[in-house]
């Protein structure tokens, strides 16, 4: 098996960060993010390395007094379905308990795998309006077919 460097992400990240949201966004699978904003929450990110190259990544992102969001969760094709994805979210739930969050959401076109995350399915409007700082950027809104997911945590 692999040995695999799972870290908290740093400044020397990014660019493998972007790397991996950007080739998603490619298709459409999520939003692409400019580099400065991978910079500026850099310490929301956990990364797993795989001889010193980002081959997965994920962020906790908090968006309210109680409420967090696990967005950017990208893990390269050829180390898909290995349990990266997994111990990433792990990681962000663990930030997520220990800054005091007592609930997590996500917006996936992947509901099963976070339905194994304990992520249950929330209809968007039940989320607070500042959540959707992100989404009037991109050119889906308001007709995006991702689904809402939620997860109590504390």
């Amino acid at each position: 098996m692999a040995e695999w460097v799972f870290r908290r992400a740093r400044i020397s990240d990014a660019a493998g960060i972007q790397e991996l949201i950007n080739g998603f966004a490619g298709r459409d699978l999520m939003l692409a993010r400019p580099l400065v904003e991978i910079y500026e929450s850099i310490r929301d990110f956990h990364v797993c390395l795989d001889d010193g190259a980002a081959v997965g990544c994920c962020a906790m992102h908090v968006s309210w007094e109680d409420l967090g969001e696990v967005r950017s969760l990208a893990v390269d094709k050829a180390h898909q379905r290995r349990g990266i994805g997994r111990r990433l979210v792990e990681a962000c739930v663990a930030d997520a308990v220990e800054v005091g969050l007592k609930r997590l959401f996500v917006l996936t076109y992947i509901p099963g795998f976070f339905t194994r995350m304990g992520f249950e399915p929330i209809h968007k409007d039940e989320l607070p309006h500042k959540v959707w700082a992100d989404c009037v950027r991109c050119p889906k809104f308001p007709h995006c077919e991702e689904e809402a997911m939620i997860r109590t945590i504390g």
